[in-house]
């Protein structure tokens, strides 16, 4: 199948969903923070995904975020829905409500828990593709989901006319250039770690975490992998390893992107829903070590970094649960 242009962009922000102290959606916050990546050079943002805390957000909640991720986006950058469910049904429920939304993209993750085989994992991303008219991005992530999308069933899924993408945090370089080699897809980079090496073997952006902190370096190396100056893009790829390091290393992503962010003075409240929650003493101490490593990363400036371990302490049990279903 051959798609014609990238529908999603290149840069593209896994974002985090501020919160209140008390576990809800600060929707100022996300306003602010949506527009702060997007003017720093993301041209994608992928809302309601892992880092958004898909699986504590409710469905209301997730359709609202597309909603106001289109209308703070107003054309600057696509706004894509992670996330989904584990249930196809839903899947397919939740997906077709984003469309309507204004989702320009749907991310879906492997369905997690349940262990399908590769034929339902073929039958459920077929079907949820069958759904939308939306382009999609599969999403494999076996370190949480506890199963890989083989190279098989990525064949099988390519031919769909729906399909135009992976994010890749499995980290299987070899595999990855075989897909490319074997397909149309487009690969996204989905370790925050790996987007450069993905990136010189042929992925078309990435799905970052780090980028929520910093969107701007991230723009600059692809950029200048575009152009072919692989020295410009390693000399920014090393800027920003101390800090993709404080961000992926000690606690979930979710979890140090705020309390750096809240640090930053960039969202109100660190605060994250349960069961996760902030980091404990010696993880903010640690991330802490690591932050004293940056320099010269654009858009962080450490200088002023105040962070608060109390503020982060915990993790908020909002009023309205999630939905598994």
């Amino acid at each position: 199948m051959t798609h014609s242009g990238n529908p999603f962009g290149q840069v593209l922000v896994a974002l985090v969903t501020p919160m209140t102290a008390d576990g809800e959606v600060d929707w100022p916050a996300v306003e602010k923070h949506i527009d702060d990546v997007i003017s720093a050079g993301a041209d994608g943002v992928v809302v309601t995904g892992t880092t958004g805390e898909t699986s504590t957000l409710t469905d209301p909640e997730k359709l609202k975020l597309v909603e106001v991720g289109k209308s703070v986006s107003a054309g600057r950058a696509k706004i894509i829905t992670g996330g989904g469910s584990n249930e196809t049904a839903h899947a397919i429920e939740l997906y077709k409500a984003s469309e309507k939304a204004g989702a320009d993209g749907i991310m879906i993750v492997t369905p997690y828990y349940n262990k399908p085989t590769q034929a339902g994992i073929l039958t459920h991303f077929r079907l949820v593709a069958d759904a939308t008219d939306l382009p999609v991005i599969l999403y494999d992530i076996p370190g949480r989901t506890g199963v890989p999308i083989k190279y098989e069933t990525i064949l099988r899924l390519a031919k769909h006319p729906n399909i135009l993408a992976v994010k890749d945090a499995k980290g299987d370089f070899s595999e990855v250039s075989r897909v490319l080699n074997q397909t149309d897809l487009m690969y996204f980079s989905g370790d925050d770690a790996n987007v450069l090496p993905h990136l010189a073997i042929g992925a078309a952006g990435l799905i970052g975490v780090t980028a929520n902190i910093a969107a701007s370096p991230y723009r600059t190396i692809v950029d200048a992998v575009n152009r072919g100056d692989l020295a410009a893009a390693t000399a920014e790829h090393k800027r920003l390893e101390p800090l993709v390091r404080a961000v992926m290393t000690h606690v979930p992503g979710t979890v140090a992107a705020k309390y750096i962010l809240h640090g930053l003075g960039r969202i109100s409240s660190p605060r994250v829903r349960l069961p996760l929650v902030g980091p404990e003493e010696w993880e903010a101490a640690l991330i802490e070590d690591e932050l004293d490593l940056v320099s010269d990363v654009q858009g962080a400036d450490f200088s002023n970094f105040r962070p608060d371990r109390n503020a982060a302490a915990g993790g908020a049990l909002p009023k309205v649960h999630g939905t598994t279903r």
